[in-house]
Parts: structure tokens; C-alpha cells; sequence
């Protein structure tokens, strides 16, 4: 591995805005955009932080979670702002938010929010490849890391939880979550 790929590096240096209008075909007969066309332009921000942040090939290996706040129609700019929130030893997780502007009237609206998880893969074998450190500089990129931590540690016991159940499908039936 180059050592110049493993450089820490900093949120700044990867973080990424990208912005499209919606057409048509992004939408329903009734002009609402369709929450798939917002889900691919979200994969492709967090993919572009991910890649910059490994200087390798990254892929999706989970969306941990999407939450839409509002409609989006056509003729409607969608500005897409991702950065990273946390590199592990191979996964990064990637924060997006999502704002759509009205052109016309000038006014705009937080429409989603997303967390996704990549890793960085060797492009030729598809093996996991280790990621450079994060330098967190600002209060706000560390209160991010922490929570990123957090749903990284729910990630996990839910995924230990689903292995469980895999194992005895019973055991999963009657289990009290509250």
C-alpha cells in the first residue's frame, strides 16, 4: 500500500456539493420526484467522498438509513452535500443531506438526509483495502464522529442480533425491544 494513500486526511479535503435539476423523468405522473432518483444522486455524493477519502475504489455496503422531510418536484435544483463522519480500519460512514430549491420563488427546504456505509476494495482482487485516518478539526466533525461511532456500534449488534436469529428463529419471536 502507498503510504501517501494512508495520509490522514481531513473532512474538508473530501467532502463534496453536487446539484441537479429534476426532470421528468425523475418523477411521477403527479411531478413528485421519486424518492429512487434522490436515493442514486445521494449513493453518488457519499461514493465520490468515499473514493476521495480512500484514494481507491470504494463501494456501498450499507445504507444505514434515509429519512425524506419533504417532496421535490420537477424543475426543482436538488443541491446534495456529503461528507464523511467516520474511517474505520476499511469503512468509511458518509453523512448527506439534501436541500431542493424552488428556482422560481427562490425558496429552499432540507428535503432528506441519509448515512451510508463504504469500503474501500482493491479493484483488481475486490478485498477490503485500509482507509486513512480522520482529522477531525471542528467541534461540529466531532460530534459527528461520536454518533457515527454510535450507529456503528448499533450496526453491529443488530447484525450479531440477525446472525441469532438465523440460527434459532424462535428466539427472535417473542423479544422485547422496549
Amino acid at each position: 500500500m502507498n503510504k501517501e494513500k494512508l495520509k490522514p486526511k481531513r473532512v474538508k479535503d473530501t467532502m463534496v456539493t453536487l446539484a441537479r435539476v429534476m426532470q421528468p423523468s425523475d418523477a411521477n405522473p403527479g411531478g413528485i420526484v421519486h424518492g429512487g432518483s434522490v436515493m442514486k444522486e445521494i449513493d453518488n455524493a457519499a461514493g465520490v467522498v468515499a473514493i476521495k477519502h480512500a484514494g481507491n475504489l470504494a463501494v456501498t455496503a450499507s445504507i444505514d438509513r434515509i429519512d425524506f422531510h419533504n417532496m421535490i418536484f420537477i424543475g426543482e435544483m436538488i443541491t446534495i452535500k456529503a461528507s464523511i463522519n467516520m474511517a474505520g480500519r476499511t469503512s468509511m460512514e458518509i453523512g448527506v443531506r439534501v436541500d431542493a430549491e424552488d428556482l422560481l420563488k427562490g425558496t429552499l427546504r432540507h428535503v432528506a438526509s441519509a448515512y451510508l456505509t463504504f469500503v474501500a476494495v482493491d479493484k483488481t482482487t475486490g478485498r477490503p483495502l485500509e482507509v486513512p485516518e480522520l482529522i477531525l478539526e471542528t467541534d461540529e466533525e466531532k460530534r459527528r464522529n461520536k454518533q457515527a461511532l454510535k450507529r456503528k456500534e448499533l450496526r453491529m449488534a443488530i447484525k450479531k442480533f440477525e446472525t441469532s436469529c438465523k440460527l434459532d428463529p424462535n428466539a427472535c419471536i417473542n423479544l422485547d425491544i422496549s
